[in-house]
């Protein structure tokens, strides 16, 4: 049911919440200047952009699957520091121990083989390297996602299989810290980065999801258009909405780093 082809449609959606958490997440490492990075699964190019205005690196080599993201991440990151190329995070087209940082986020739990992920991020960074990632806390704590959901599988029991706190239940603290300590990661901590989502009006909210990029998306967009408009009256009736029309929610994600040693 994932689909991750377009960039534009992917920003409203979450790239534009995945971006905050970027920022704080870039901080919170508090590598040295100068350094070399590597964005594992780079998407439209947040996280790149945030080390590159928030960590003076030497460069950053973004890598992605998805050409269409790659594409979309080296027209809005026109810094000459960063490039991006198509690759697999369980290969990566990269030297051994060429980088300081490896970092991924809102990667991980899209590799079924996420042991040989943060195996190819540790290579890539060698002995004394930092790899680190940041994952949405799907199961307690992204209310956007966790709202579209609920209404959906009120309306359709069978959606439940697509709903990602169901498919990734390991985005918490304890199974990403033993998930980082088993790919031979030492001096592991994690901490929740809790960002503001909010949306002008219902519109706001419900339009990304007609993009059908992201899990949600895609099984809105894999209705009949009955049932879809089912699904967004439901969510419109289930929403906070303020007076003004806004919808203020929030979104947890879970970040997670080690040093290889």
């Amino acid at each position: 049911m994932d689909s991750w082809s377009s960039g534009n449609s992917y920003e409203p959606y979450v790239g534009r919440w995945s971006r905050l958490v970027a920022a704080e997440f870039v901080d919170w490492l508090d590598s040295p200047t100068g350094a070399r990075w590597l964005d594992v699964g780079c998407g439209t190019g947040a996280l790149t952009d945030a080390v590159l205005s928030r960590a003076s690196p030497t460069d950053v080599l973004g890598v992605d699957p998805s050409p269409g993201f790659v594409a979309h991440a080296a027209a809005h990151v026109p810094d000459p520091r960063a490039s991006f190329t198509v690759g697999d995070a369980r290969a990566l087209p990269v030297p051994d121990g060429w980088f300081d940082v490896a970092v991924s986020g809102l990667m991980l739990n899209f590799v079924p083989e996420r042991s040989q992920a943060l195996g190819e991020m540790r290579r890539a960074v060698g002995p004394g390297g930092v790899v680190a990632a940041y994952v949405w806390d799907y199961p307690a704590g992204m209310q956007l996602m966790t709202h579209f959901w609920d209404a959906a599988i009120e309306l359709d029991p069978t959606a439940r299989t697509t709903h990602e706190a169901v498919r990734f239940g390991f985005c918490g603290p304890d199974p990403l810290r033993s998930m980082f300590e088993r790919a031979g990661l030492s001096d592991v901590d994690v901490r929740p980065i809790v960002v503001p989502t909010g949306f002008r009006d219902f519109d706001d909210y419900w339009t990304p999801f007609l993009g059908g990029t992201g899990s949600g998306p895609a099984y809105a967009m894999s209705l009949p258009e009955d049932q879809r408009s089912a699904l967004r009256e439901a969510l419109r009736a289930r929403l906070p909405t303020e007076d003004d029309g806004s919808i203020h929610l929030t979104a947890r994600a879970w970040a997670v780093r080690g040093s290889y040693r």
